[in-house]
């Protein structure tokens, strides 16, 4: 079993790292809020004071933070952890942020030797508990062989997306069709519902024809439909409307470093940050249904 030090235990980090300490792994966690740290140690975790104390001899480090800023600072900032990882350690940032602070991290590791991954993830809240999730990875191939070894523990899912970036392009591509995909589902469903067809007959039957999708599929935006979805649970999240805002604006910036003019991708941000500002940004990211019931 590997040493592990993770940093950020947030709504996704705290049941990634439990789900390492469950698989039997040495855990060393490091976060700005305590309390978070201490549920952790409940669990078996080693609380560490700093996050170079966090990485001490650590085989693995994870990293899931708040944005690129966050990211840098810990790397490569005035006493950022490259400074002090060994070329036997590899080291995983899980947070979702821009694809050009993910090179920037990722080239400075690999002139310290470093084996570095971006390494976004895809499945929410519910996924990590479960152990499920999906891992985007970008950096050499070599370094990608000794991450899945412990990505595993943490999801089923796990991908070689590329060079160093290439996590975060993967995960901006995939968000911002997710984005798209549920506001045309909340929007045929609130078209039938107002034609009285009942909200679950007309899932059924855009399930097993053509407009099937995964938010019809897994996380039906419709309250009544699918028992275990936010949207039966007054949209408890689940992934948060601001968070899928902000993985919207990466996925603009991305659009933008290509040339691509995005007019779905587009149209989505707006429509979300409408619904932001009308004050559901806590809520779950299926509540834009709400916008048309």
């Amino acid at each position: 079993m590997a040493t592990v030090g993770f940093i950020g235990l947030g709504n996704m980090g705290g049941p990634m790292a439990k789900n390492l300490l469950k698989a039997g792994h040495q855990v060393s966690v490091f976060d700005l809020v305590p309390a978070a740290c201490d549920a952790l140690a409940k669990e078996g975790a080693l609380k560490a004071p700093t996050a170079r104390d966090a990485i001490t001899d650590a085989d693995y480090i994870i990293s899931m933070l708040p944005a690129g800023k966050h990211v840098a600072e810990t790397y490569i900032g005035q006493s950022g952890l490259l400074e002090m990882i060994g070329t036997e350690t590899c080291a995983l940032d899980c947070s979702t942020i821009d694809a050009e602070t993910a090179r920037k991290v990722g080239q400075a590791a690999q002139k310290s030797g470093v084996g570095f991954m971006d390494a976004p993830v895809s499945g929410g809240v519910a996924a990590a508990a479960a152990g499920t999730l999906s891992f985007m990875c970008g950096g050499d191939a070599e370094t990608f062989e000794k991450a899945r070894q412990i990505l595993k523990d943490m999801g089923k899912n796990i991908f070689h997306a590329g060079p160093h970036g290439s996590g975060q392009v993967a995960k901006g591509c995939n968000n911002m069709l997710l984005a798209i995909h549920m506001l045309g589902t909340a929007e045929a469903l609130a078209m039938g519902a107002k034609h009285n067809l009942d909200p679950k007959v007309l899932s059924e039957i855009m399930l097993a024809s053509s407009g099937r999708n995964w938010s019809l599929e897994v996380y039906n935006p419709y309250p009544g439909v699918m028992d275990k979805a936010p949207a039966s649970n007054d949209y408890q999240p689940g992934f948060m409307v601001d968070l899928m805002l902000k993985d919207l604006r990466l996925a603009m910036e991305i659009a933008d470093t290509a040339g691509i003019d995005n007019a779905m991708g587009k149209l989505a941000k707006d429509l979300y940050e409408k619904h932001q500002e009308a004050g559901h940004g806590s809520l779950d990211f299926s509540s834009v249904q709400t916008r048309l019931t």
